[in-house]
């Protein structure tokens, strides 16, 4: 009951914090945004849910006749509702892999095919940061922006470094490993248990990235469509409401304030990266403009994911696991 309370706290305090900062002045420029923004805004959000499905489908490769298109857009949403909904989105890989084993998919598999999503976000970012840096190169960033832009640079080759260190030197690590458990007091059958289930994943995830690199390429064509359509509403909020800021700026803001929300462990970032992108956006638009913004892009990218795949994630998932997902830290 106090995790569902806690997620309570967050949703109101993400609605607050933009509706303080703004005042009435936010409220008024909320009535004035144009209905056909929002249902184009809400259609945005549904497409990237079926590109999603379709990105996974091809990372299944042979298993993908194991769950129809159908089901997997429903796993999508209902993974990403657990991602918005649990503290730093630790229910999102969860809910993928059990509903991936309970479609017949090998646990190493679903590892593997999870892993190479986050591998091709990550090579998104990593890509879009570069493009970000060169634009920084021409225009004027204040010293936070630039604080936080390489702070996240640093992050995601890190990043990218341990998951080549992984899949290079995985024998050290799987021997490192067992060392360390054997201090810990861990039996030796667990040991070989948890070891075996290392290799498989390590096989699994080979097996996805020999795919052919035509696929492969599909892949990430699709992952850059995703997070160029999911990172183009808060832009687009800016139009409707009046504002010109470029879609640079308006990008560079959003990566840097879910980060933030990310590392609170807030179920979805809520508040944090309110507060990051209030902090960062009111400087350029004004706090009104800048209030009403964050709230339509947080009630779609954020509010919508849970008030459409909460449905769907109960009827894919049931009590049992939310139960489980609720309680973890």
């Amino acid at each position: 009951m106090k995790r569902y309370l806690w997620l309570a706290a967050g949703l109101i305090a993400a609605v607050s914090i933009p509706l303080v900062l703004g005042g009435r002045d936010t409220l008024a420029q909320l009535q004035r945004f144009p209905l056909p923004l929002w249902l184009c805004l809400l259609g945005m959000i549904v497409l990237c849910w079926g590109i999603n499905a379709l990105r996974q489908r091809l990372l299944l490769g042979e298993d993908r006749h194991r769950l129809s298109y159908r089901h997997s857009l429903g796993l999508v949403m209902a993974s990403e509702f657990a991602y918005c909904a649990t503290p730093g989105g630790s229910g999102g890989p969860l809910t993928l892999l059990a509903l991936l084993g309970r479609q017949g998919v090998r646990p190493a598999k679903a590892s593997a095919v999870f892993a190479m999503d986050q591998l091709s976000d990550l090579l998104f970012f990593l890509c879009a940061l570069i493009g970000i840096l060169f634009y920084a190169l021409f225009h004027h960033l204040n010293r936070n922006v630039q604080g936080l832009l390489g702070f996240s640079a640093v992050l995601l080759v890190a990043a990218l470094l341990g998951v080549i260190g992984l899949a290079r030197y995985h024998r050290s690590v799987i021997r490192f490993n067992g060392a360390a458990l054997r201090r810990l007091g861990v039996q030796a059958p667990r040991r070989r248990r948890w070891a075996r289930k290392l290799l498989h994943f390590l096989d699994a995830f080979g097996d996805t990235f020999r795919l052919p690199w035509q696929q492969l390429l599909q892949v990430f064509v699709l992952t850059c469509l995703h997070w160029g359509l999911r990172y183009s509403v808060l832009y687009l909020a800016l139009q409707g409401l009046g504002a010109d800021l470029q879609w640079a700026w308006t990008f560079l803001i959003q990566m840097l304030s879910l980060s933030a929300g990310q590392f609170s462990l807030m179920p979805g970032g809520a508040g944090t990266a309110e507060l990051t992108s209030a902090a960062l956006l009111a400087p350029m638009v004004g706090k009104g403009t800048a209030a009403a913004a964050i709230l339509i892009w947080r009630a779609v990218t954020y509010y919508f994911y849970l008030i459409a795949g909460g449905p769907v994630f109960l009827m894919l998932v049931g009590r049992p696991m939310v139960n489980r997902m609720m309680g973890m830290r």
